[in-house]
């Protein structure tokens, strides 16, 4: 799914809302999830999953072409982790479109 298409989806759900107001509550939300992973926080949605900032720390690399040993400097890379629910749904899901492909 794409943005443009949440922000459809949104304003689809909710009729009182116009596709500006859709789009300005998904901005809003993830600048939020953004600005707390860059303040190095962590953001948990229940029922669908947390998204937390992994560390990578500075570290000697190597140069594929030449061989020669590069420094790489650290870096934060964001992760997300499924919640139970979330898992367990799509799990659900897939389990019975594998049973209806049989029938």
């Amino acid at each position: 799914m794409t943005k443009s298409e949440l922000i459809a989806r949104l304003a689809q759900h909710y009729p009182q809302l116009v596709a500006k107001d859709a789009e300005y509550a998904e901005r809003i939300i993830l600048d939020a999830i953004t600005k707390r992973l860059v303040d190095g926080n962590r953001t948990e949605i229940r029922a669908f999953g947390s998204f937390a900032r992994n560390d990578w720390p500075p570290r000697v690399g190597r140069n594929p072409m030449s061989g020669e040993t590069v420094p790489v400097p650290e870096k934060y890379v964001p992760h997300f982790k499924t919640g139970t629910e979330m898992r367990t749904r799509v799990d659900k899901a897939k389990g019975a479109a594998g049973k209806k492909r049989l029938s």
